[in-house]
């Protein structure tokens, strides 16, 4: 069903005219669902003219958020396409291509819609991987694209440790990723694009060299919660480590299973909070099986968010060891409940993540990978002043540098950077963030 009569909330107030494309965009959500409400509400918020056009699955939430708290200039147009060309997207199957066949109708939507209004920009949120194009780059309005990941790959010797399929998928990824340079549609969003805004380096490095000149590197994620106390909730005495992410190969648990398997030798009173659930569940409860981890580790379904949100206080260390992530909101919400993370140097966490608020474990080879978390688990077991610091600092962190209202105030400056045709190379937006090991 097209709905092409936007939904307007509040008064208008404008700075400027903003046309996003948010194809998942929903409130009370982490991961793309979340990244596309965030910024439409961290945008308006900051007095932007904003209009949204998302899918019409999404109605419901949008509506029932916006009822409960109203958000002044900021518009939504829900599209979807016929009911009969839905039924094939469930449980992920046919997504993708889905997608792109929702960007042509949005799109065309656009077009009418742009006839009428006159837009500033128009800034594609959602989806958002490098290699899944945009026809919002068509319209005759500046075009930024991203933050758009994807870019990311596990170290070629760590995949020894995947299971078959999971090393026959980043194989699959691998030519995707290369192959996006032979996509002309891809080719074109890239070149009518007045900025492309990459998750990681990992991915900036993917983009054709000849386009790298409008590209940026942006951190995506961000948070609107105030920063909360460092307490612990609880009393037990037990050094408590958790995890929260889908069970699959690529988020690395399996490298973390090891850890704490020879970490508990020292530690036997340690103990291994897993919250998530995936394809790889069943080969991670056997690995853990295997390495004598059956009494020491707790695995909890996949929960809510504000139930994971309750859940980050009761423990002391975040560990997420993932190899290719874009993003990593669990990794900022941890941080902005007090938790030091121990994480890999890779991909979206490492840019989350500096040596004040945790360790970034090198990713090369698998002993390495492993005997690096044990020592970062050691270090914050065997120091509780520094892990208290340290989790005092990812707060300090998190509230300076990725609240919403700073990620707006950033994406804004880049907003006005392009309107005053300043090269784009020469404007940097991503917050300080260290490259090399914490």
């Amino acid at each position: 069903m097209t709905s092409l009569r936007p939904e307007r909330v509040g008064a208008a107030r404008r700075s400027l005219r903003i046309l996003l494309s948010a194809y998942a965009c929903e409130p009370h959500q982490g991961s793309e669902p979340g990244i596309g409400w965030n910024w439409a509400i961290a945008l308006a918020r900051a007095g932007h003219d904003v209009w949204v056009f998302t899918r019409a699955n999404n109605r419901g939430a949008i509506e029932g958020a916006l009822a409960d708290e109203p958000v002044p200039n900021l518009r939504f147009v829900y599209y979807d396409l016929p009911a009969w060309a839905r039924w094939w997207k469930r449980r992920g199957r046919g997504v993708r291509l889905y997608y792109v066949l929702w960007q042509w109708g949005a799109y065309q939507l656009a077009r009418r819609l742009t006839r009428e209004l006159r837009f500033d920009l128009v800034h594609h949120i959602t989806f958002g991987v490098f290699r899944h194009p945009s026809f919002m780059a068509f319209l005759d309005v500046p075009f930024i694209f991203g933050p758009v990941g994807g870019g990311e790959t596990a170290p070629r010797q760590l995949r020894g440790t995947f299971p078959l399929r999971g090393y026959l998928i980043d194989l699959v990824r691998d030519f995707a990723n290369w192959a996006v340079r032979l996509d002309p549609l891809m080719m074109a969003v890239y070149r009518r694009s007045v900025a492309t805004l990459c998750k990681t380096h990992e991915t900036l490095a993917r983009i054709p060299e000849k386009y790298r000149d409008k590209c940026l590197v942006q951190v995506e994620v961000g948070t609107d919660d105030p920063p909360p106390t460092c307490q612990r909730e609880r009393t037990d005495g037990c050094f408590q480590v958790l995890y929260v992410g889908r069970l699959v190969y690529w988020k690395g648990l399996h490298l973390g299973l090891m850890a704490f398997a020879k970490f508990s030798e020292t530690h036997p009173a340690a103990r291994l909070t897993i919250i998530g659930s995936g394809s790889d569940e069943r080969w991670l409860r056997r690995l853990a099986h295997r390495l004598g981890l059956a009494d020491t580790v707790t695995w909890i379904p996949w929960l809510e968010r504000a139930m994971v949100m309750r859940a980050y206080p009761r423990h002391d260390v975040f560990l997420f060891p993932s190899l290719h992530d874009s993003s990593g909101n669990a990794v900022l919400e941890a941080l902005s409940c007090g938790l030091p993370v121990v994480c890999l140097n890779v991909g979206g966490p490492a840019l989350l993540v500096d040596a004040s608020c945790g360790f970034r474990v090198p990713a090369r080879e698998p002993r390495e990978v492993v005997a690096g978390l044990i020592q970062a688990l050691d270090k914050l077991a065997q120091e509780p002043a520094r892990m208290q610091a340290m989790g005092a600092a990812g707060v300090r962190r998190v509230h300076e540098h990725f609240s919403w209202p700073r990620q707006a105030a950033r994406m804004e400056r880049l907003y006005l950077a392009l309107r005053a045709g300043r090269p784009v190379h020469q404007y940097g937006i991503q917050p300080p963030v260290e490259r090399g090991v914490g």
